[in-house]
């Protein structure tokens, strides 16, 4: 079994840039009546604990959402981002943060659905006691990247799948990709939003050329970046590629990452980037 455990890295400013680019895409969303499914090809354990032992050992949250919690003169958007954290934490206090999933669930109505996919033993355990009993929730023990693809096209033939492995298997570079195609051909109109850690800037050139060369249309990349590239061990920024994106993102991202950046960065060394890889 993988041994990743998200814990240690709640909060942090990877989790930042992931989360405002979903919430942007959930309300998007909502602006139709018409009911939408929500895919986590991996959900994590849901919610995390910022005053547990593997939190504390990293301390990374204070890099992410601690250093937003009492900021004044914010992007709206993060503003909104701040207030749906605050929503799982006492009045002033930060000492939970919600994972992809809950905070899903905060967004969508009765008549949407989401669909969660944990493989790890424990994280689902955990996941399953923090969903409760919601009859608009799925919750698959499977590996995400296999059977999403079952679930395309969906019902509903409006959704988002959120892709965000650890990519503690450097494998899973390509096998992003190939789910990516698999599931465009099943169901070309979905928004896909796909989580990277860039660890090894060369994957990511790989990964943004392969893209280019397949068949999607319309695919935008956004990246924060908290310290300058090095060959050292360790993530030096994050990014989120976004296929079908709603027409609005690429406006509130020119917002937010310079922001996020400097607010962010280490010791200056905060960056971002916007790119357009595909036309529509």
């Amino acid at each position: 079994m993988l041994s990743y455990r998200h814990s240690y890295h709640a909060g942090n400013f990877a989790d930042v840039l992931k989360h405002c680019v979903l919430i942007h895409v959930l309300e998007y969303l909502q602006k139709k009546d018409k009911p939408f499914c929500y895919v986590d090809t991996h959900a994590g354990a849901g919610m995390y604990s910022l005053r547990s032992e593997q939190s504390l050992k990293t301390n990374e949250y204070q890099q992410g959402i601690g250093a937003l919690w009492s900021l004044d003169g914010m992007p709206a958007s993060l503003d909104a981002y701040r207030s749906l954290i605050a929503t799982f934490n006492k009045p002033k206090e930060l000492n939970f943060y919600p994972g992809s999933p809950l905070i899903a669930m905060q967004l969508m109505r009765k008549q949407d659905r989401l669909s969660l996919f944990e493989l790890h033993n424990t994280e689902v355990k955990v996941l399953e006691a923090a969903i409760k009993r919601d009859k608009r929730v799925s919750i698959y023990h499977q590996d995400g990247f296999a059977h999403c693809l079952k679930l395309m096209p969906p019902q509903q033939r409006r959704g988002l799948v959120f892709i965000d492995p650890s990519y503690e298997i450097k494998t899973e570079y390509e096998q992003v990709l190939e789910t990516l195609k698999q599931l465009y051909k099943r169901f070309a109109t979905g928004t896909y939003v796909l989580w990277y850690p860039v660890v090894e800037r060369y994957r990511i050139d790989e990964l943004e050329k392969k893209i280019q060369a397949s068949e999607f249309k319309n695919v935008q990349l956004f990246e924060l970046g908290q310290l300058i590239d090095s060959d050292e061990r360790g993530m030096s920024a994050s990014g989120m590629i976004v296929i079908n994106p709603p027409w609005t993102l690429k406006a509130e991202m020119e917002q937010v990452l310079p922001f996020l950046a400097e607010k962010l960065g280490a010791a200056g060394q905060g960056s971002y980037k916007i790119k357009q890889l595909v036309d529509e």
